[in-house]
């Protein structure tokens, strides 16, 4: 009977310990009691620089738009988010010596360009080879797609590919299906492509300060691993019916062995 008291004791703790608290479920927690939740703002990306790997769409228009053809996709109209293999063949990729060649232009070095620059430089290179000035020429440059991977403790792991400018980090998860609840908020981790190499960064989608770190908005070519809570793999259950049909399985379990070895 002690034994059996002692057990009983020992699952209780596990009880207490073992379910998932509330605050580590919720998003953007006001962790500091002093900090006025309304007051906080955004902080604003900075220009996105080009990098390895990324595609480049890029439009030209002139005056006389058929002395552009050549640099502008047939299927350009029907480039669209359903469309994602067509920006991959139409776009330009920007090759591993961050390179992209361009039709009668040649090969042109875009990498750690923001767009608008890689606009001017196309348009100045357009004036010295193609065109004069009066043939107001307008070149726009965009990235064909907002393209990530989340893996680990989320709803649908995959690569999405977003046509959107700027997308959060909430954005980018309610696209793989959010996180379940065994998902750890709190080191939530972000593999960022850099010139040099890669990163990882660590956020707590917990705290409301997160919608202040440079790692809010998510980049091109972002892996998002979220990592799973140690309840998950202790397996007593993530919510307190879970936990106590749990120990009371076990603690079943346990008198039903005990009885039958003192009836030996």
């Amino acid at each position: 009977m002690n034994r059996l008291l002692v057990l009983t004791g020992v699952l209780l703790c596990a009880l207490v310990t073992s379910c998932i608290p509330q605050k580590d479920i919720v998003y953007l927690q006001n962790k500091n009691t002093a900090l006025d939740s309304t007051q906080t703002m955004v902080e604003q990306p900075k220009l996105y620089r080009a990098q390895v790997n990324d595609i480049l769409n890029i439009r030209i228009k002139v005056l006389d738009q058929e002395n552009v053809t050549i640099f502008n996709p047939v299927g350009e109209g029907n480039l669209n988010a359903s469309s994602a293999e067509r920006a991959y063949f139409d776009g330009f990729t920007i090759d591993v010596h961050g390179n992209i060649r361009v039709p009668t232009l040649g090969t042109l070095n875009v990498l750690g360009y923001t767009m608008e620059e890689i606009e001017r430089q196309i348009t100045n290179m357009l004036l010295e080879d193609q065109f004069k000035e009066t043939a107001n020429i307008f070149v726009t440059v965009k990235l064909a797609g907002l393209r990530y991977t989340a893996t680990g403790e989320v709803g649908s792991p995959g690569t999405q590919t977003l046509f959107q400018e700027r997308v959060n980090i909430f954005e980018a998860l309610a696209n793989v299906g959010d996180m379940p609840v065994t998902g750890n908020r709190k080191e939530v981790q972000i593999i960022r492509q850099y010139p040099q190499g890669q990163k990882i960064h660590t956020v707590d989608l917990t705290d409301i300060e997160v919608m202040k770190s440079p790692y809010y908005y998510i980049q091109p070519n972002d892996i998002i691993y979220v990592k799973p809570l140690k309840q998950k793999s202790i397996g007593t259950g993530v919510t307190l019916v879970q936990t106590l049909g749990t120990i009371a399985t076990v603690l079943s379990l346990i008198t039903t062995t005990i009885v039958l070895v003192t009836r030996l």
